[in-house]
């Protein structure tokens, strides 16, 4: 897909698994309509991928901050989200509600949505998806929190 025309919005990657790239399509249409400026980062076609690919693939560009933010699906969303937080930056939340869409981003500052294509109605995806994107990091006492978060990332296993 075509990047939507550049704006004062955040750019936004989104992929999928085989699973979910009818969803993807879906997310695709509906953010472009909202004016972000939107890349599909694949796959193309339903044939069997591995999802940590894909997550690696969004889960970078957000990292580098070439794009604000990622939108990831899958089956069950599980998979794709577990990789995805393995990249150093990346803070992915499985939205599964209205409510967790919004304190993903107020509270924990996800830069990552994630979806279940198998779990999850286009219309449930779309409006989660909007939330979360609409709503700004409150910062305050999250910040600290978030910051302990990233600060994980550097630690190294206890024996």
């Amino acid at each position: 897909m075509a990047d939507a025309p550049t704006g004062s919005k955040p750019r936004v990657v989104v992929a999928s698994d085989h699973a979910g790239v009818e969803i993807k399509l879906a997310i695709l249409e509906a953010v472009a309509a909202d004016g972000f400026p939107v890349e599909d980062l694949g796959p193309e076609t339903t044939e069997s991928v591995d999802y940590p690919d894909f997550a690696e693939a969004v889960g970078n560009r957000v990292a580098e901050g070439t794009a604000s933010f990622g939108v990831l699906v899958c089956g069950t969303g599980i998979g794709i989200s577990i990789a995805a937080n393995k990249i150093p930056g990346i803070r992915a939340a499985i939205l599964y509600d209205d409510t967790a869409a919004r304190f993903a981003r107020i509270h924990n500052d996800a830069n990552v949505a994630v979806f279940g294509a198998r779990t999850m109605t286009v219309d449930q995806i779309v409006s989660r998806l909007r939330i979360f994107l609409n709503e700004p990091f409150e910062g305050g006492r999250h910040a600290k929190r978030v910051e302990k978060i990233s600060q994980l990332e550097n630690k190294p296993p206890r024996p």
